[in-house]
């Protein structure tokens, strides 16, 4: 199958385009930045520099490659700027998108947040409405709109990702906070997945059918619950416990997941933070 995988040289993307070449597919990957290309070609995949914001060049990319799907894995949060973030989930998906169709490419599998649903007492299925009220709703809702467009496209709602290269990294956003002591324990839902099986999901989903799937671990959790884990692992002091107080957000559900054959090969964040491989702290 050939297969471009839109930002190759992310999070997820790096992880994922060294699992399709191992599977046998032809890979091409994007990366705004040509100083990354290298990394694209030392995993056996064609690089293309592009920038997903410039809609001609995304058609003549398209055009020129037709891939047989399209995997959407564009994010732009290594600085936490989210307004960029939301314009990439809506511009720059419909960029692909559009550029897509024309080309005739059949299917696309696409990154998406598993933490936007409505409150809930009980953990959120793909069936459950997103919470308009929450900012990134309406750059994600943009993007499963239209990603829904496609003959076939999957819709990845993956968890709070960590791992290497993650804001739960040892040198990520997140572990600074927590050793500044500006992170506190609450009672807000979180539901985690590690980068490696987020990646997997997204090769998985090759075969899926169209639609959202939650690709989260099997263990949601408060932050009153992983934040003194999390803590420890980093070798920052502990904090104190919340105030008791009603859960917020949502625990997350991966039974849909499950169904399709996808399985955590990590399957809490338990495990994760701990061990020193998967949590980056080698």
């Amino acid at each position: 199958m050939k297969i471009l995988v839109a930002g190759a040289t992310g999070v997820v993307g790096r992880r994922l385009v060294p699992q399709l070449v191992q599977a046998g597919h032809e890979v091409a990957g994007t990366t705004r930045r040509p100083e990354r290309a290298g990394s694209i070609t030392q995993q056996h995949a064609k690089p293309l520099v592009l920038d997903v914001l410039d809609a001609e060049a995304v058609y003549a990319t398209i055009a020129a490659e037709r891939p047989d799907v399209i995997v959407h894995q564009l994010t732009d949060l290594s600085t936490e700027d989210f307004a960029a973030n939301s314009r990439l989930r809506v511009e720059g998906t419909r960029n692909l998108v559009e550029a897509a169709k024309a080309a005739g490419v059949e299917a696309m599998i696409a990154q998406s947040i598993a933490w936007l649903y409505v409150p809930g007492d009980s953990p959120a299925v793909e069936t459950d409405p997103l919470d308009p009220t929450l900012p990134p709703y309406e750059g994600v809702a943009a993007l499963e709109n239209a990603v829904a467009e496609m003959p076939r496209g999957v819709v990845l709602r993956y968890g709070a990702l960590y791992g290497p290269g993650t804001w739960y990294a040892p040198d990520g956003a997140i572990a600074e906070r927590v050793r500044a002591g500006s992170l506190r324990p609450t009672p807000a839902w979180t539901s985690f997945v590690h980068a490696d099986d987020a990646a997997a999901a997204a090769l998985a989903a090759l075969d899926w059918p169209a639609g959202p799937v939650n690709i989260v671990d099997d263990e949601p959790a408060t932050t009153a619950e992983w934040l003194p884990v999390y803590s420890a692992a980093l070798g920052a002091p502990v904090p104190g416990k919340a105030r008791h107080a009603a859960a917020t957000g949502r625990a997350v559900s991966n039974a849909k997941a499950l169904d399709l054959g996808w399985k955590p090969r990590i399957p809490s964040w338990r495990i994760g933070f701990t061990d020193a491989e998967t949590a980056g702290q080698a």
